[in-house]
């Protein structure tokens, strides 16, 4: 009989060989970040940005490896003369020339995975392994929203290639799918968060046809989750339409912290309690209820009559820090006493985002960690 795979039999997908998405306070390579470029993103408020990121490369730069994503090789220059001046030019920094349309490489860069050791796993069939991790490139299309993504949709591809390891592109149903690292959340243990609003909604879809179910195979077979969380809506202002990382983070195996807004005039009161509910009557891969933390939100950020995305759940764990959004709000001091609690080997460093905002992202949807081997 021949042991050549038939046409109709299944391509094996990263988890049968024992890739699993890693949790973001496992130990990073590094940290990929674009440099800011696109001033429509932060109309009138342009000129501060450069300056944030140079404290989010001070911060990171000190504990693990910065790949930094640059337009050419003026804008290196000019990210390099911004970070001097910031004393921000110390540590393992990369440059990287690639255009790119926008900078926030949680959703338009790769999601790495990690071959966890098993002596029962079969060896993956993979051409030319060179590292343990396997990147997953999703297709990108600009939260089905902004027209211009050409250069961020090949993003994923090159980073994966810099990193040195082979990349799959996750499908269902024969297509590439849509996803933005943004909407997922894991305990790096089989259990994955995500929205109803970001991947279910007929407002904003990314996978026209694709089911509850159909996401549910895909992030077991492609990121190795076979419990899904799904929460329901997202908070006001948030132009992805619901991305979990505005609204519930993990922060353990058996641990997620979630947002919650006690005013019930405001408009994210409803959908967060009802958040709230949903996980406190959830299980893990493992069957364990999860240990639920509340977040308060900042009070509304509104810049020209528009409510901006702000949230303290958008923070970033890095190998020695946790990068904090702050707002000169009295709940700032609530946040960094709750990741300080949670994270006590780790520095909380709060970065000033009232600005930062106005992009309609902050730490986390700018970055994108990657394992180490």
């Amino acid at each position: 009989m021949s042991s050549k795979r038939t046409q109709t039999e299944p391509t094996p997908t990263p988890a049968a060989y024992g890739y699993r998405m890693p949790a973001e306070w496992d130990e990073h390579a590094a940290t990929w970040i674009a440099w800011p470029h696109h001033r429509a993103d932060w109309p009138g408020k342009f000129e501060p940005i450069r300056w944030v990121f140079a404290e989010i490369v001070r911060n990171l730069a000190r504990h693990e490896r910065v790949e930094l994503v640059v337009q050419d090789a003026a804008a290196e220059q000019r990210a390099r003369r911004t970070l001097t001046r910031a004393n921000a030019d110390s540590g393992d920094i990369r440059f990287h020339h690639w255009p790119t349309d926008r900078i926030w490489l949680r959703d338009s860069g790769p999601i790495f995975l990690k071959q966890a050791p098993s002596p029962k796993r079969a060896r993956s069939p993979l051409p030319a392994e060179k590292c343990s991790l396997l990147a997953t490139t999703w297709k990108f299309n600009g939260w089905a929203k902004y027209p211009n993504y050409a250069d961020d949709a090949k993003v994923a591809a090159r980073a994966a290639h810099t990193a040195g390891c082979n990349a799959v592109q996750p499908m269902c149903n024969g297509r590439r799918v849509v996803l933005e690292g943004g909407s997922i959340d894991t305990n790096g243990a089989g259990t994955l968060l995500t929205t109803e609003e970001c991947l279910l909604s007929e407002v904003q879809q990314r996978n026209p046809g694709m089911a509850r179910a159909d996401y549910e195979r895909v992030f077991a077979e492609y990121v190795g989750c076979e419990q899904v969380i799904w929460l329901g809506s997202g908070i006001a202002g948030d132009d992805t339409h619901g991305h979990v990382d505005d609204i519930s983070r993990f922060v353990a195996k058996d641990s997620v912290l979630t947002a919650v807004e006690p005013n019930a005039a405001d408009a994210n009161h409803t959908p967060l309690a009802e958040n709230l509910a949903r996980l406190k009557s959830a299980r893990t891969a493992e069957g364990k209820r999860l240990q639920v933390i509340e977040l308060p939100m900042p009070r509304p950020v509104i810049f020209e009559g528009r409510r901006l995305p702000a949230s303290y759940a958008n923070f970033y764990i890095a190998n020695g820090v946790v990068l904090a959004p702050v707002f000169n709000d009295p709940n700032d001091r609530i946040a960094l006493n709750t990741l300080a609690q949670l994270f006590p080997t780790r520095e909380i460093a709060p970065i000033y985002s009232g600005d930062f905002i106005w992009g309609f992202g902050a730490m986390h949807c700018m970055t994108q960690q990657q394992p180490a081997e």
